[in-house]
């Protein structure tokens, strides 16, 4: 029988970790588990906790430039006008 028991954690690039936390997290614990493993399984851990930092981050900037991207979409799609996206930037920068 082949691998899988971690969806191949061990062939995904970077963006797939990113979506890999649940994958991670188990074998994070299946390294705890095993007592000559703890490096292995503290290294594991600090690549969960990038992976949280980095989403959380994305999520503040996101937050902030949401306004102004919706500003720029809309008067691109002529729903709106520069005056929209003056606006938007306007509170962006507040």
């Amino acid at each position: 029988m082949s691998g899988g028991s971690y969806n191949y954690l061990c062939y995904k690039d970077a963006n797939d970790l990113m979506c890999s936390e649940d994958d991670l997290e188990r074998m994070f614990s299946r390294l705890v588990g095993l007592d000559y493993a703890s490096d292995a399984a503290r290294e594991t851990l600090e690549l969960l906790q990038i992976i949280k930092q980095y989403e959380t981050r994305i999520t503040v900037i996101k937050e902030r430039l949401n306004p102004v991207w919706r500003a720029v979409e809309w008067w691109d799609s002529a729903d709106s006008s520069e005056d929209g996206l003056k606006s938007a930037l306007n509170e962006y920068r507040s």
